[in-house]
């Protein structure tokens, strides 16, 4: 069978399972919000370029929004556990099977950059004192992503895993400080920084030890990236989210070992230890990050309540995706373990993460607040009640789903 087709079919069968499922994004009311939010967000955004700051650090927020988007890179090969066996000894023949990956994991994320850069530049172009000709910073942006993605897949390439975490932290620190020259330096003081950095950085991707083809790093990673999607879904309807990537995290090794030893509590202990290992936790802490900067950003208007609202919301219905673990275990089947216990400790654990990070995300208008003490004290409450509103939505829901079954 020709390689390439082999991909397609395969892509074609990924997405033909998860289409289906879109009617039900729609239907959820998540889509809904969303669509409000972003109507109100293009609202204060319109007012906010009528009256910018003075002082307004354009740079760093040029840095802050474009750097995550340029240096990642990710790439969906479809590849599957029993192509260690089949398409094992026709991996001198992999190109025309992999150049489609490579190729789209830069087209589809420059689209997403592009978007970004379009809605940001109004502002950049109101608030820089010398900004930079919109062609030019998208042709910036392109070669960087070039120069990031070529380094993302020569890491999955190599053999050696110490080497593929210390060229990770290389090329995030090196794509950063080029698109940081771009956006404070001249264009031809930057052109040439560019050039002695990347070509540097491209010549010493040849020193590592590297597989032909990293079959094994490459159907874990394929793993990752459909359990991601899956677990997107997971938010509005029932569906199994597997091969996730377990991270160690030692130092959140402790977490759960002071839960009581008990057949009421096993879900408990299980549900703690699977989420400090799991990819929910990292997603949960990158939400809190971001919603604390903008949070900070806009805590004295309006605006700062309601992202703070929104950014809690969307925590609680990712938070909603700890029912799926070890939901269908068959341990439970002959452990004495009592009916309901997974469900309960799901909704314990959802509760607990979320109304800590009511509090959290609160605090940088704590800090911003105190010539608004009302709608500080209001925005702490209606915190609240939302994550208690949460809880008690999906007890009911998930109780319902549990005696349908």
């Amino acid at each position: 069978m020709d390689l390439r087709t082999l991909r397609s079919r395969r892509r074609a069968a990924f997405w033909g399972k998860i289409v289906p499922y879109f009617p039900y994004v729609v239907q959820s009311g998540v889509a809904v919000l969303t669509f409000i939010l972003f109507i109100a967000f293009a609202a204060w955004y319109t007012s906010f370029l009528k009256h910018i700051p003075p002082e307004l650090p354009i740079r760093w927020i040029m840095l802050i929004l474009l750097a995550p988007l340029t240096v990642y890179a990710s790439f969906r090969t479809y590849l599957q556990p029993a192509d260690l066996t089949f398409l094992l000894p026709q991996e001198y023949r992999m190109k025309p099977y992999l150049t489609p990956a490579y190729r789209s994991g830069i087209i589809y994320k420059l689209i997403g950059l592009f978007i970004l850069l379009i809605a940001v530049w109004p502002l950049y172009v109101r608030s820089s004192p010398d900004p930079k000709p919109l062609w030019l910073m998208a042709l910036t942006l392109v070669v960087l992503k070039m120069i990031s993605s070529y380094g993302a897949w020569q890491e999955l390439r190599m053999s050696s895993a110490r080497a593929r975490s210390g060229y990770r932290l290389l090329r995030w620190c090196l794509v950063i400080l080029m698109l940081a020259a771009w956006i404070w330096q001249p264009p031809l003081r930057s052109a040439l920084f560019t050039i002695l950095v990347g070509v540097n950085y491209v010549l010493s991707l040849r020193l590592t030890v590297k597989h032909q083809v990293p079959w094994e790093m490459l159907i874990a990673t394929e793993k990752a990236q459909a359990s991601r999607v899956l677990l997107l879904l997971g938010w509005f309807v029932d569906i199994p989210a597997e091969g996730q990537k377990v991270y160690p995290r030692r130092w959140l090794a402790g977490m759960g070992n002071t839960v009581p030893w008990g057949q009421d509590t096993a879900f408990r202990y299980l549900l703690i230890k699977t989420f400090v290992r799991s990819e929910l936790l990292g997603i949960i802490v990158r939400l809190t990050l971001l919603s604390m900067l903008l949070v900070w950003w806009t805590g004295n208007s309006i605006w700062g309540p309601v992202i703070y609202l929104f950014f809690l919301f969307a925590a609680g219905m990712q938070l909603s995706t700890l029912r799926q673990y070890h939901r269908d275990s068959p341990a439970a089947s002959f452990y004495p373990v009592p009916e309901g216990a997974h469900i309960e400790a799901a909704l314990r654990l959802m509760f607990r993460v979320q109304a800590a990070l009511a509090v959290i995300t609160w605090l940088p208008m704590l800090v911003l607040g105190y010539t608004r003490p009302a709608m500080l004290l209001f925005s702490l409450a209606a915190g609240i009640i939302l994550v208690i509103l949460l809880r008690s939505r999906f007890a009911r829901s998930w109780k319902l789903e549990e005696e349908d079954e």
